[in-house]
C-alpha cells in the first residue's frame, strides 16, 4: 500500500509510515451496509481511503434521522471514543462503496501521546469536527429549511468547510433532507423555490448553481435577521 492512498501520511517520515502500515488493516464495505458498532469503535480507529460513510442519529419512535457527518477520503472516526474510551451512540452507514484502514485504538492513543506530527494533524481535525457540530446545532435551531439549504449550497463550494466541501456530489434528495433535519418532500419543495428564483438547476442527484453571488447575498441577509 502506498503513501499516496492517504494524504495525511505525506507529512510523516518513512519510519512512522512503516509503523503505521504495520498496524493498519485494509477493509472494504458495500454501499448500504452498517459495518460499525459501538464495541468495534472501542477497539479500533478508522481512516477512510475511498468512498463515503455517514454517521447519524435515529429516533426509533418517529423514524426521524439526522445525519451528523458524511466522512470521505482522509476522514477519521470515531474521534470521541478514541478520546474518552466510552461507547458513542451513533449509527454508521456506507453511502458509497468504500475502503478504510482499521487501526488498533490503543496504538492510535500511543501516537497521540508520543508523536508531535501526528498531534499536529489530529487536533486541527478534531477542531474542525467540533466546529462543524456547533454549526449544525446552530443552523437547526436558528434557521428554516430554505436558509439551511442555501448555506449548504454555499458551503459545498467552500474548500475551508472540510465536512461540507463537495458534500452534495451524487447525494439524493433523501440524503440531503437527513443532513438538514427535514424530509425529502420539503427539500424538493425548497429546491423548486430556488429554481423558480433562478438560483439553481436540478437533475437526478445533481444541483447546479446558476447565481452564486445571489446565494452569497442571501447568506449575508440571514445573519441580519
Amino acid at each position: 500500500m502506498q503513501n499516496s492512498n492517504l494524504n495525511p501520511l505525506s507529512h510523516f517520515d518513512k519510519t512512522f509510515e512503516d509503523e503505521f502500515y504495520k498496524y493498519a488493516k485494509s477493509l472494504e464495505f458495500k454501499k448500504g451496509s452498517s459495518p460499525f458498532y459501538a464495541d468495534d469503535l472501542l477497539k479500533y480507529f478508522y481512516i477512510i481511503i475511498d468512498g463515503r460513510i455517514k454517521t447519524y442519529q435515529l429516533n426509533f419512535n418517529t423514524n426521524k434521522e439526522q445525519t451528523i457527518f458524511i466522512y470521505k477520503r482522509g476522514d477519521m472516526f470515531d474521534v470521541i471514543s478514541l478520546l474518552d474510551d466510552k461507547p458513542h451512540d451513533v449509527i454508521y452507514e456506507v453511502v458509497e462503496e468504500c475502503r478504510v484502514l482499521e487501526l488498533p485504538i490503543e496504538k492510535v492513543r500511543y501516537w497521540l501521546e508520543n508523536d508531535i506530527k501526528f498531534n499536529k494533524i489530529f487536533f486541527p481535525y478534531l477542531a474542525a469536527q467540533m466546529r462543524h457540530t456547533e454549526e449544525l446545532a446552530t443552523e437547526l435551531t436558528l434557521y428554516d429549511t430554505k436558509d439551511r439549504m442555501i448555506n449548504l449550497l454555499v458551503d459545498n463550494l467552500n474548500t475551508e468547510k472540510r465536512f461540507k466541501y463537495n458534500l452534495l456530489n451524487n447525494l439524493s434528495n433523501s440524503e440531503i433532507a437527513k443532513l438538514l433535519g427535514t424530509v425529502r418532500h420539503v427539500i424538493e419543495r425548497t429546491l423548486k423555490e430556488l429554481k423558480d428564483e433562478g438560483l439553481v438547476e436540478t437533475s437526478r442527484k445533481s444541483i447546479k448553481i446558476k447565481n452564486f453571488q445571489k446565494l452569497l447575498d442571501k447568506t449575508s441577509q440571514m445573519l441580519l435577521k
